[in-house]
């Protein structure tokens, strides 16, 4: 996912025609933000192993979810700026 992650950030730069200053920014913009979600993803995995799920949703199923979840609380920030 890192690689698609930076494949992502230099076309997105590409295409949006960005000077060297505004790369570098919306490159750290983007790093900070997958480190953001990657450990509000691993904390959310690390509580779910505590509780008390039903064997069907164990694994894959309740994190694919939690994923959706989470994907669905992030696309609030789209249009902020």
């Amino acid at each position: 996912t890192t690689n698609c992650t930076i494949l992502g950030v230099a076309i997105l730069v590409v295409r949006k025609d960005y000077n060297l200053m505004e790369s570098a920014v919306f490159a750290i913009a983007n790093a900070i933000g997958f480190t953001l979600a990657l450990v509000i993803f691993s904390g959310i995995r690390e509580r779910l192993e505590l509780l008390d799920i039903p064997e069907g949703m164990k694994g894959i199923p309740i994190s694919l979810i939690v994923a959706g979840l989470l994907a669905l609380a992030f696309m609030g920030f789209a249009n902020i700026v």
